[in-house]
């Protein structure tokens, strides 16, 4: 759950990361608060946009499990992980 979770923070943070970038190698200052301003919004909804997308994705062409969830028990003495049938 936290791997997914910290996917999705990745995958809003990745515009912010990009134009910051675009700032350094351009020979600008990216802590500068004067190229960020008017470009907050956009990429506050790019990366709103891109997490959507990957929940979606993530919704639509993830893996399924037909089957019920047998957790976690013991069989003569020796715990048998829970599996998906």
């Amino acid at each position: 759950m936290i791997r997914r979770l910290v996917e999705e923070v990745a995958l809003f943070l990745l515009p912010f990361l990009l134009f910051a970038g675009y700032l350094a190698l351009s020979g600008r200052h990216p802590h500068d608060k004067a190229h960020w301003e008017g470009k907050v919004f956009r990429l506050t909804l790019t990366g709103l946009v891109l997490a959507i997308l990957a929940l979606v994705a993530t919704g639509l062409f993830g893996e399924r499990h037909r089957g019920g969830y047998v957790p976690p028990h013991m069989e003569n003495g020796v715990v048998v992980p829970g599996q998906f049938r």
